[in-house]
């Protein structure tokens, strides 16, 4: 299968998800520690960009699911940044997120070597520097819900 179309189905997937976990009131609970990585690609051209893997302090799981709380804000600081300083609009960001650097590091080399060695089809991969972007903490307690 395509990377574009692994990365189309992905992005739904991911869409539905955040749907499907908006309605369900779990709790959230802080981790001191997570580790995440960005990506953004564009159907208008082939030009992907990943971010480095980043330590970021003080994020917010989903105590029942265990999944990322937010993960539209981590996603949207990507985007403003491509948007802002690389001026590329309208790119789709995602983030790749996980407690465990070990699991963060494979899905990041899976990720790579999908976009760098595909023989099928070039793309023009680019990395942005942790001095360039950095993701910021976004406080998702219960009382900034209301």
């Amino acid at each position: 299968m395509k990377p574009i179309r692994l990365f189309a189905i992905g992005a739904a997937f991911t869409a539905l998800s955040l749907l499907s976990l908006s309605s369900v009131q779990a709790k959230n609970v802080v981790e001191k520690k997570a580790y995440m990585f960005g990506f953004s690609a564009s159907f208008n051209d082939s030009i992907v960009y990943f971010t480095n893997i980043q330590e970021v302090d003080s994020v917010w799981f989903s105590q029942k699911k265990n999944l990322l709380a937010g993960p539209n804000n981590y996603s949207s600081q990507l985007r403003d940044y491509c948007t802002n300083k690389l001026n590329q609009p309208h790119r789709t960001c995602i983030i790749v997120c996980d407690k465990q650097l070990k699991k963060v590091e494979k899905k990041y080399e899976k990720m790579k070597k999908m976009y760098s060695q595909n023989k099928n089809a070039t793309y023009d991969v680019r990395f942005i520097a942790e001095e360039d972007f950095k993701f910021s903490t976004v406080d998702m307690s219960e009382s900034k819900k209301e």
